[in-house]
Parts: C-alpha cells; structure tokens; sequence
C-alpha cells in the first residue's frame, strides 16, 4: 500500500487518510475519494492531503476482516459485519469460550497488520456478548498476509468455538467427623445448589456418612449407579494425599484418580477421579464458599463437556492466584505482607452495551387510526418492529408506550421488552424520546432509537450499526444508508443522552447530527429497511402488497 501527501487534484480513487472538516461537512478517514470530494476539499483551501492507494495484490481493510473473522468463527459463534477494519465476533449461547493459545498467537505473529484479540481462554460468555475481534490496521493489508492468518484460524477447525453448558445432573455426599455441625453441612448443600443452578445443573440427591472408607465407597458406587452426571464428595476433612479418605472410596467402589491438587488458590486441594465414565470430584474447603475458586474453572469445563485431564488442570496456573484471604492460618502474602491496595476497579464489559427505544406512542393523525396495531404479515406492525429488535444484539428493548396504550401494550404480547408510558405523547416525539431515555439503566454505552413505524428494519442493520459504533475512534453517532441516503434507527452514543433529554416539541434528535458531523460514521445497507416507514394509509396498503408471509 502506498501511503502519503498528494496533490488534491491528484487524490481521484484514493483513500482518504485523515478525516477533513469543510465547513458543515465532514469526510471521514477511510472514504474513497470521488471527484466531487475532491472540488469540495479545493475550495476549502487545501493544496495537498495525505492518502492512501492500494499496491497490486492488496485487500482493503473490511474485506481482509471479514475473511479471517469468518475463518475463526467455529460453533456457536457469529461474527458482525466488518466496518473500518474491524469484525467483531459474538456468543451465540452461554457457555466457555474456547480456543488453541498457539493457533492465536501463529495468527497474531503472520503480520503486524493483522490483529485477533480474545476474551481469556474458557472465559464463561453469554448470548450475544462479544467474545472477540479481528482488527486490520492499516487501510489494507497484502492478500498473502490474509491468506496466511485465514489458514492459521481455519486450519484444523474453526479457531474458536463457544462450548456450551449442557445441563447435568450431580449427585453430592458429604461425610461428618464427630462434633461436625449440621448447619455447615446444611449451607454446603444450599451452596453447591447455586453453584450448580448458574451453570443449569441440578442437585438430584444428598447423601451424609460418616467420615471413612467404609462408610463413603458404597455411597459413590450407589451415586454412581443412580446415573447422575457427576458426583461431588465434601469431605469433613481437607483431603492431603491420594492415600486420604476420599480417593481411597473412590477406588473402593472401582475408580480411579486422575489428579490430585491444582495450582489455583483458593481450590489447591481438588481431587479429580471417575467411576467408569462418571467424573467424581473431592472438593476443596472453599467449596463451601459461593466465591469463585479453582472448583468452579473445573466444573464449568465438565458442565461444558470440555475435557478436564491432569494437563489440563496443570496448565491453570497462569491466573490461578484468585484472592488473597487474610484470615486463614497460613495467608499467602504473610512474609512479605503486600503494598496498600488501590481500591478495585470495576472491569469494563467486553463489548458496547447497545439499548433500543421503540418509540410507540404516536397519534398517527395522518393514518385515521392507530398504524403501530395495523397487521402486516398476520401481527401488528408494532409486534414485528419489536421482534425484529429483539433479534439484534441490543439489550434492553424499551417500548415507550402513549397512544392507546393498553392496545399496544397487548400488541406486544410477551415479546421480552420493557415498556413505559408516556403521559404527555400529544406533546409530540420529544416527550416520548425524553421517557425512553429516562427509563435506560445507567451502564448502557449508546441507544438506538427505532420508530414503530419502520417494521422492514432487521435485526442484522441494528448490529451492523454496533459492529460501527466506537466513540474513541470517533464514530459516537451511527447512521443507516441506503445508496447513499441516510435512514432510520440511528444510534447514538451515551454522551448524547443529556441534549436528547431537552429537545422540545414533535420534533427528534437530527439536528444533532448535523452539530456534531465529525462524529458521524455512515454505514450502508444493504436493503430498503432502513429507509421505509409506514405514515398514510396508502403507503400501509403498498407495504402489505410487499411483504409476503415470513418469520422476523
């Protein structure tokens, strides 16, 4: 790739390189300049600008993305359409994340152009969280370099892949020492029900005995035998060596020990063992405890179906330091007691956190009656917006509600979104717009705000609108295109909310756009969606002609 300052009457087909504001117009970085660009930037003034021009053989930045973001994305992982060199790749269910470090670091390691950034390795994700990101970093980047990191994410399988929890069923024994309290062995029980009602597993049984051989080798084979998935042993005292109580029960009723003791703090002491193919776990003191330790990263490979052998239990060790816990006899830290700590820092989301306002409180005067509960396609119109919503990444949905508020309320059905009223919506759009934006949680990063009355948007615009979004790059406002016209949801960065919150009238948030242009980024579509909406009855009756029978 050539890159440099040129001449602007020679800068025709080049890719701008440094964003320009002229006046009430900006161009972004990245814009293929045309020849009306070019007489723009003229009279502006300017003589020379920096750009870039592609060499033979290279590929621009959101194709190279797209490319290897797809060649990595393995089951139960979709990766969003590519914008300013960047493919972002969700979850599609809960679940660990899982991939090959190696793999990662050969891709990483092809080019510096190319980058594939990850959450940590069986991180636990949920639907839609983002779990990683291709980013390209100059404005293209040579085909054979795509190529390569393409091959290292495909070779083998798909580089990533979500696993995800699969419920089971675990059958737990505790055994007592004389003086043992009841109580303790009650809020084990009542623990290890939680633990395993966050992964969607159950406890199907409970057994108590005495602490030895005898009395705990036929209760594993009884668990054993009754089909539980795994089984849990909570021994009354901490196990010390594989010669201890518990593994050798578990080798009484016919197992075998696979591991002893694991390099995460708290849970050093797991004992991991099977009974035929049933895993059957000896578990740490801090079990007992909801905090996270070195129990859960091995429970939640097993509820995931990831395999969990003595390497794999050995290789925890990076990260395996979870916390400190002064109170115990022995405190890690106790020789060389440890700086004053700094308050800890609440860890950012792995991705933009999106809400959605369906703004459906409208008098819909120029229909005759209200359009948002006219039927297309065998629902009402706002029913179709608001499942079309609910298939993007955005979370949550809010309705707001005005209008025939009861009706559209009923529309809605048990659609999962959110609704709130909006007493004064004759006042106009504003009013419904202020208690939209009033009703969104505190830690969302942006809101796309989506009329009722544009039921052809689908969910895979409002996620090519995130996939865009990034405020430090300058991109906090995000608008749809259609062959160059600009439409509808718009999204808006969180910055924005305050001067959303004193419009006034029946009027929305455009002139917003305008004010702050260089924080624009366009995004071009690839249907009419973004630019239909449904205002006279004629345009209702074209509409339903249109659309034909089909699920959201």
């Amino acid at each position: 790739m050539k890159f440099g300052e040129v001449a602007v009457a020679e800068a025709e087909g080049a890719i701008l390189a440094h964003s320009l504001k002229l006046g009430a117009t900006v161009l972004k970085k990245g814009r293929v300049l045309a020849r009306a660009d070019l007489d723009a930037i003229a009279a502006a003034g300017l003589q020379r600008i920096v750009v870039a021009r592609l060499d033979p053989g290279d590929i621009r930045e959101d194709e190279a993305a797209a490319r290897i973001a797809a060649a990595a994305a393995g089951p139960n992982i979709a990766a969003a359409t590519a914008f300013t060199g960047r493919a972002n790749l969700f979850a599609e269910t809960r679940g660990l994340l899982v991939f090959d470090r190696d793999r990662l670091d050969r891709l990483n390691l092809v080019d510096e152009a190319v980058t594939l950034g990850t959450l940590p390795a069986f991180a636990v994700v949920e639907p839609r969280q983002m779990v990683a990101t291709v980013k390209i970093i100059p404005f293209a980047v040579p085909e054979n370099a795509v190529a390569k990191a393409a091959t290292f994410a495909a070779k083998d399988g798909p580089l990533l892949r979500v696993a995800a929890f699969v419920s089971r069923d675990v059958a737990l024994i505790q055994t007592r020492l004389p003086g043992f309290k009841e109580s303790i062995l009650d809020k084990t029980r009542a623990v290890t029900e939680q633990r395993l009602a966050a992964l969607g597993c159950r406890l199907v049984s409970e057994e108590r005995c005495a602490h030895t051989v005898a009395e705990l080798a036929p209760r594993i084979a009884a668990a054993v035998k009754q089909a539980a998935d795994m089984v849990f042993v909570h021994g009354a005292s901490v196990i010390v060596d594989r010669r201890d109580v518990i593994p050798e029960a578990v080798v009484a009723a016919g197992g075998q020990i696979d591991h002893f003791g694991m390099p995460v703090d708290p849970g050093n002491m797991l004992l991991l063992c099977h009974v035929g193919e049933t895993p059957v776990l000896g578990l740490p003191g801090c079990a007992r405890s909801p905090k996270v330790n070195g129990f859960d990263w091995v429970l939640e490979r097993l509820v995931a179906g990831v395999p969990v052998g003595p390497q794999d239990i050995m290789r925890m060790g990076a990260g395996g330091l979870l916390a400190e816990i002064p109170s115990r006899p022995l405190p890690r830290a106790e020789a060389s007691p440890a700086p004053a700590a700094k308050p800890a820092e609440k860890k950012p989301p792995p991705g933009p956190r999106i809400a959605a306002l369906l703004l459906a409180a409208g008098q819909s005067s120029r229909m005759g009656s209200n359009k948002l509960l006219a039927e297309i396609d065998g629902r009402p119109m706002v029913a179709r917006v608001g499942q079309r919503l609910l298939s993007s990444h955005a979370r949550p949905i809010v309705a707001v509600l005005g209008n025939e508020a009861v009706r559209v309320d009923a529309a809605l059905g048990k659609l999962p979104v959110e609704r709130v009223r909006n007493p004064a919506f004759a006042e106009g759009l504003s009013s419904s717009l202020k208690a939209g934006l009033a009703a969104l949680p505190e830690d969302i990063d942006g809101v796309i705000v989506c009329l009722g009355d544009m039921p052809l948007v689908a969910g895979r615009d409002l996620d090519r609108l995130i996939a865009a979004f990034n405020p430090l790059e300058g991109r906090a406002i995000i608008v749809p295109t259609r062959h160059g016209k600009r439409g509808n949801p718009v999204l808006w960065a969180k910055r924005f909310i305050p001067e959303m919150a004193e419009l006034a009238g029946d009027v929305g948030a455009k002139h917003l756009i305008g004010e702050h242009a260089e924080l624009v980024a366009e995004v071009e579509m690839d249907s009419d969606g973004v630019l239909v909406d449904v205002d006279t009855p004629d345009a209702l009756a074209a509409l339903r002609d249109k659309v034909k029978p089909s699920a959201a």
